[in-house]
């Protein structure tokens, strides 16, 4: 398979696999803190659909939404694990990006709010969730793709270079 086509097709089954630990922890987080599941990927596919009853159908369109976006996001992860952005760190950075989608989609629609608006405990239990979407799915890009040849993974890190320099 071309690299591109595997970091694609990596990408988009870790991003899958990522969606499901998240659903997961969410309905183990939901089990203990009583919240009630939101359908605002469900309603926010209907606008981007126009369709024309956006509370219908409530669960399969949050599920397609849900592992829609997990597996769009899981092509940025795998190409961020081709471009030698891989480990912790790069997971971490990726739970911005994951958050980051589902918020410009919600708002470019009028369904959602920006984050910086919403009651603090919402917030941190939906970042929370991003990020075990985020490492989960950078655990897997990081095995199944391999740093695409001219990225800097033939380079000595910039730190060991520059420690020979004090």
């Amino acid at each position: 398979m071309p690299p591109v086509a595997r970091t694609i097709a990596g990408g988009a089954a870790a991003g899958l696999a990522g969606a499901a630990a998240m659903a997961l922890t969410a309905r183990l987080e939901q089990l203990f803190t009583h919240r009630p599941s939101s359908f605002v990927p469900a309603k926010t596919l209907a606008h981007l659909l126009r369709l024309s009853k956006p509370d219908d159908e409530r669960i399969a369109r949050n599920l397609a939404m849900h592992f829609g976006t997990g597996a769009l996001a899981g092509v940025l992860r795998g190409t961020m694990s081709a471009a030698n952005l891989r480990g912790p760190w790069a997971s971490a950075m990726h739970t911005h990006l994951r958050l980051s989608i589902d918020q410009m989609l919600e708002n470019a629609t009028g369904v959602g709010a920006p984050p910086w608006t919403w009651p603090r405990d919402e917030l941190v239990i939906d970042v929370a969730h991003k990020a075990v979407f985020s490492f989960t799915t950078g655990a897997i890009t990081d095995r199944l793709i391999a740093p695409a040849p001219g990225s800097s993974a033939r380079r000595r890190a910039l730190g060991a270079r520059l420690k020979g320099r004090a």
